[in-house]
């Protein structure tokens, strides 16, 4: 177990997550973060890297990439400790009031306060249930994208509907030697504006179609697909698969901790605490009457449980700490003496 004492532990390395951080620096907090993934971002660099976001305060539209970057070198001013691939398990209370967290590396984290921005939670990707996949899993079939350069130059077929699919399809289209794009429906679960630009772009669009089966030994060398409406089977040249077909969400151990939960979400008051003492919550994870699932609204709870946790480590912390402009002004000329 590390010797250190943290003020804040923020579990989830999301946006919520970065601000949190970025928040109990500024408060003078001994930070730590912790996420299972192994970058910072959650869902946005993950599923969504090159999508804009167009309702964050001050950029008419900016991408998850650029977006995750400046929040991760905003809290690393304050130098945080940050703890990627760790799976949070087990949650004990000390004697002195503290939080031990384990996770299932094994690996100890005491802190005095712990906040919660998990988002949806782990998210696992739905499996396609077809004999074959798991031959050619991380090799020519996947189910996330990790690096774009995977695809460079493949002959890549694209499954699903949803966003995932079509952001995925329409940004490898320019990566890879073609795309073909397929869904079992001809209804497509995503932005109006992805749709329009999947359907102008030079990707073949598939539906009411499904994969039947895939062909290839060592390496994917084709797939066989049939029409759910005619029942006509065709083959594809194709050499990679990427399957978007949806998401899993779930809290994992965080279910087990005792939290007062609604759905998959974490109920909270106005001072974002959960019902367990030393516990807060904020992003999509918590959830009140009138909660609104948006990046704006997950930064203002993220400052409200940082501030209110502030005041419960040291009563003489006010909860307003007062204006950024006089934080950071101050703390900068801490350092310069």
């Amino acid at each position: 177990m590390s010797n250190q004492t943290y003020d804040i532990t923020i579990v989830g390395a999301g946006p919520v997550g970065l601000f949190a951080a970025y928040y109990s620096g500024l408060r003078d907090l001994k930070t730590k973060i912790i996420d299972h993934l192994p970058q910072v971002g959650g869902q946005l660099t993950t599923l969504y890297p090159q999508k804009y976001i167009y309702d964050v305060a001050g950029f008419p539209k900016i991408s998850a990439t650029e977006l995750t970057e400046n929040l991760y070198q905003q809290a690393k001013q304050y130098n945080p400790t940050i703890v990627l691939e760790q799976r949070v398990l087990k949650l004990v209370y000390l004697e002195d009031g503290s939080l031990k967290i384990t996770a299932e590396s094994g690996e100890e984290h005491v802190t005095k306060k712990l906040i919660l921005t998990a988002g949806a939670g782990v998210f696992t990707p739905r499996k396609l249930e077809l004999p074959g996949v798991e031959k050619f899993l991380n090799r020519d079939f996947y189910y996330l994208v990790i690096n774009p350069e995977t695809f460079r130059n493949k002959k890549l077929l694209v499954i699903g509907g949803g966003d995932t699919a079509l952001d995925w399809a329409i940004y490898l289209k320019d990566v890879a030697n073609r795309v073909t794009l397929m869904h079992r429906s001809n209804k497509f679960v995503a932005a109006p504006s992805s749709v329009k630009q999947l359907l102008n772009s030079n990707i073949e669009v598939l539906t009411f179609t499904e994969l039947k089966e895939i062909k290839g030994n060592s390496h994917l060398d084709g797939v066989i697909v049939v029409n759910g409406s005619t029942k006509e089977e065709r083959e594809l040249d194709v050499n990679s698969i990427l399957c978007c077909i949806g998401f899993t969400p779930n809290l994992g151990p965080l279910k087990e901790w005792g939290l007062d939960l609604q759905a998959s979400s974490i109920k909270v008051n106005n001072r974002m605490e959960t019902n367990l003492p030393g516990i807060y919550a904020a992003g999509d994870v918590a959830t009140y009457e009138g909660k609104l699932r948006l990046i704006c609204t997950g930064f203002s709870e993220a400052a409200i449980a940082v501030n209110h946790a502030a005041h419960a480590i040291n009563p003489e912390l006010r909860v307003f700490p007062g204006y950024s402009t006089n934080l950071a002004e101050k703390k900068t000329q801490q350092v310069i003496e």
